[in-house]
């Protein structure tokens, strides 16, 4: 996993980098470096205290300590995004820069570092779908020797290399502020609801509610929510300025 977060945030950084020299001076290497130590602070100790909050709270009142626990696993995509959102306000306060101009600037990125978790995920064997008998299902060890979908590689495959794609070349022209925050957003909480169907839910939680609700199907709701505002508003705002002139 330090593998797969330093390939992450390298890649992250190196982009950014790139990005930054086409800016016109809005963004340097010095504000860049910040921006990705700030957010890997905040992917960490987010990811970290957000699932024991969200995944494992119980255990977490049993024994407190667990969460130094950091070898033996226990990341939260949806909370290592709350702790990124913390650490743009703190950047931005340094920086003088709004939310959204943090958030425009690096959401591009992000997919990379999602991809190499789920690549870290599928090499650990961990995190596996249901039992399949479609012909690229795969035996996992730690799971029995039922063939199952490799959900893994679906979330891969669509938060990362997908969403990579469509969130680069969107980017690559001029967009309202919010837009691309929002169809990152958006985009990732489709992709994540949907491979939900395909993977099994944390063992200590299971289905929430129906029979097939999973929690991170709830948390992504309100991505997919907030995400499609967010396009609405950067849009509509963009159409109502041009009005204007």
């Amino acid at each position: 996993y330090g593998i797969m977060y330093l390939l992450g945030f390298a890649s992250a950084w190196f982009l950014s980098n790139l990005r930054a020299k086409k800016s016109n001076g809005q963004w340097n290497s010095e504000q860049v470096s910040d921006l990705i130590f700030y957010s890997a602070i905040g992917v960490i100790l987010g990811g970290r205290i957000g699932y024991f909050i969200f995944y494992d709270l119980t255990g977490f009142l049993q024994s407190p300590l667990d969460i130094f626990k950091v070898w033996q696993g226990g990341m939260a995509f949806h909370g290592g995004l709350i702790g990124v959102m913390v650490a743009f306000y703190f950047f931005g306060k340094k920086y003088n820069k709004t939310f959204f101009e943090i958030a425009d600037f690096i959401a591009p990125f992000v997919p990379i570092g999602l991809g190499a978790g789920r690549l870290g995920n599928f090499i650990n064997g961990e995190l596996w779908g249901k039992g399949s008998n479609v012909p690229w299902a795969m035996v996992f060890p730690k799971a029995g020797p039922l063939p199952r979908h490799p959900s893994e590689l679906y979330e891969f495959l669509l938060e990362g290399v997908l969403l990579f794609i469509i969130l680069i070349i969107f980017s690559r022209k001029p967009r309202p502020k919010m837009a691309v925050s929002g169809l990152f957003l958006l985009l990732y909480g489709c992709f994540r609801f949907f491979v939900e169907f395909y993977r099994l839910p944390d063992i200590q939680l299971g289905y929430i509610a129906l029979g097939w609700l999973t929690m991170g199907q709830i948390l992504s709701i309100p991505m997919i929510v907030f995400g499609s505002i967010f396009l609405i508003c950067a849009y509509r705002k963009k159409r109502t300025q041009a009005a204007i002139l």
